[in-house]
């Protein structure tokens, strides 16, 4: 298998040796950015596969940064930051992250989540095996496997590989109601501890892409005190 490109922004130069080194091993090209201006630039001219993206850098921030990405692209994207509180974590969730890092990182968390990303970006999980259509079709939803795009009305929609995934689950099963934490280990392929706001914001951001009124969703329905669905049509 061809190794994959992973592009490091931080402006730390220190960071980014010591996550370069760290990936290399685990035969991984290395890009590397020192602020979010530098890391559009790449990922306009590189195939990049993944983005580890630090937040306070100089000339563009990384939320602007991922912000600006997230126009043209669903790569996945690993927030790396020294803020450890649950806002900023949302936020940058919000913005388009796909999962997040604290400094300082352990070498060992770093590898497992940029495999569990890759892997999801390029094998979106194990829920498509499950149908045998190339298309799942759900009122105005339509979810081509092949192509890994979602339409609603017709109309592209462009999702991120995790948010692609959460409803690649859910409407495989539509109908059944997922709890957050069955949610998080299905998707993210991980034991669940404390990951509720991961789960939530990004099913705020699935509604806000599918929905014609998010605050009534007519796909994406939350049941209260159990979990989330995708109502069956």
């Amino acid at each position: 298998m061809k190794s994959k490109n992973i592009l490091v922004v931080d402006d730390d130069r220190d960071i980014v040796f010591a996550i370069k080194k760290i990936l290399e091993e685990q035969s991984f090209n290395i890009f590397c950015a020192s602020n979010g201006k530098q890391a559009i630039e790449i990922v306009d001219r590189e195939k990049i596969h993944l983005i580890i993206m630090d937040v306070m850098m100089p000339e563009l921030d990384g939320f602007s940064a991922i912000m600006k990405i997230r126009e043209c692209s669903n790569l996945p994207i690993i927030l790396l930051s020294a803020k450890v509180e649950d806002s900023d974590k949302v936020l940058g969730l919000s913005m388009g992250a796909d999962d997040y890092i604290t400094k300082p990182f352990n070498r060992e968390e770093l590898i497992a989540r940029v495999n569990a990303q890759i892997r999801r970006y390029f094998e979106l999980g194990t829920a498509q095996s499950i149908s045998t259509n190339k298309k799942i079709v759900n009122g105005a939803l339509v979810m081509d496997l092949e192509e890994k795009n979602l339409y609603v009305n017709n109309e592209l929609v462009r999702l991120t590989s995790t948010e692609y995934k959460i409803m690649e689950l859910l409407m495989t099963y539509a109908g059944k109601v997922f709890s957050i934490e069955e949610i998080y280990e299905k998707v993210w392929g991980e034991d669940f501890f404390q990951s509720e706001n991961a789960v939530m914001v990004h099913v705020r951001r699935i509604r806000e892409k599918i929905e014609i009124n998010p605050k009534e969703p007519r796909y994406l329905k939350v049941v209260w005190g159990i979990g989330y669905k995708i109502e069956k049509e």
